[in-house]
């Protein structure tokens, strides 16, 4: 069996996602390929499977036509639903959606998409968001809708035993964009420092070419207004294979992941973390809810409320008991619970149901 995955840009949790169920599909006899319609840099992790990158109607008209998908998912596009069928291709089609931003642009969207998604779509799939499963049963009752969690392996992205580091790392990993808030982990930041430790480190890993030079600028006004030029390191582009030694020392270092996020659907940051021991402190962004429970697997703090943060943060950072606790359990969560045979399990059954054999 073949299935086609389709997405703008090979990169952030949907590539991370990609990456994990052509190794999860395999297993169960599914042969996954990958269309992504421009990539915006230069790195392409290894998704162990083909990948086309291209957005020319020809071009896409030869892979349908030469793949002989049984199914193809679509994530966040859809006008690819008319497209694709209008370029041939008559098999089942699943949209995706792994998070829309602010719950009134996924509503806005969702509500203009309506004919689309009734006439041409076979299934819609979400990681258990609980927003957008609302969204769909209200917008799009008569479409057969399937949540369940995204996969990943914990045998082959985990902790590893680190030579530690000087002083704590807080790290931060996303777009510099508003949804990720990124001006919230730099004020959160700036107190630790100020009122905790002055030797803190703030890592923030992202992808330069997702934001915009106003946005950019906003930013590096943020920094230096906040005084913290000697404390934030930026992490470009980091291949993936690298994360995990990242994560590990940070979590070794006696910091966490900080996650500020308005809304997620379903963030891979997360699980990573969570596989190699880093604590997490996080917003309750609605997507984090089956990953994150509060003083098991990671910490919550509102949104907003920057004191708050860093009284959450103090414990996470000093209380060793909580602390392991977090590290144990998040491990132990994410391999039950995210893992690869569930995952396919899942899917094959969502292919049954939808009629493909």
């Amino acid at each position: 069996m073949k299935i086609l995955f389709v997405y703008y840009v090979p990169s952030g949790g949907v590539e991370t996602l990609n990456r994990q169920r052509s190794l999860a599909l395999k297993k169960i006899g599914m042969n996954c390929h990958f269309l992504y319609y421009e990539n915006r840099r230069d790195l392409l992790n290894d998704h162990a499977a083909p990948v086309f990158i291209t957005n020319n109607n020809q071009e896409i008209k030869q892979i349908l036509e030469t793949g002989k998908y049984q199914a193809i998912v679509i994530t966040s596009d859809f006008q690819a639903l008319p497209r694709f069928q209008s370029l041939g291709y008559q098999g089942k089609m699943i949209i995706e959606v792994q998070g829309y931003g602010p719950k009134h642009v996924a509503r806005k969207v969702f509500q203009s998409v309506v004919p689309l998604v009734t006439r041409y779509a076979d299934g819609l799939l979400n990681p258990k968001t609980p927003h957008i499963e609302q969204l769909f049963h209200e917008l799009f009752p008569t479409v057969p809708k399937f949540q369940f969690n995204n996969c990943f392996d914990t045998t082959k992205f985990s902790y590893q035993k680190t030579t530690g580091h000087p002083h704590p790392i807080v790290a931060w990993i996303g777009r510099i964009e508003d949804n990720k808030n990124w001006r919230e982990f730099l004020f959160i930041g700036a107190k630790l420092i100020e009122k905790v430790n002055p030797n803190i480190q703030l890592y923030m890993f992202e992808d330069p070419t997702l934001s915009t030079q106003r946005e950019r600028q906003k930013f590096e006004a943020t920094i230096s207004r906040l005084n913290l030029q000697n404390h934030v390191t930026l992490h470009a582009n980091v291949p993936n294979e690298n994360m995990a030694e990242y994560y590990s020392r940070i979590g070794d270092s006696g910091g966490f992941l900080c996650s500020t996020s308005k809304v997620e659907g379903a963030p891979y940051a997360i699980l990573e973390a969570l596989s190699c021991k880093c604590p997490i402190l996080t917003t309750d962004s609605d997507g984090v809810r089956s990953s994150i429970i509060h003083n098991e697997t990671g910490k919550y703090y509102t949104i907003g409320n920057i004191s708050e943060a860093v009284t959450q943060a103090v414990e996470l950072m000093s209380n060793t008991e909580i602390r392991e606790h977090i590290r144990s359990k998040g491990y132990e969560h994410v391999k039950v619970n995210f893992s690869p045979e569930l995952y396919g399990k899942h899917f094959r059954n969502m292919l049954q149901a939808i009629g493909v054999n």
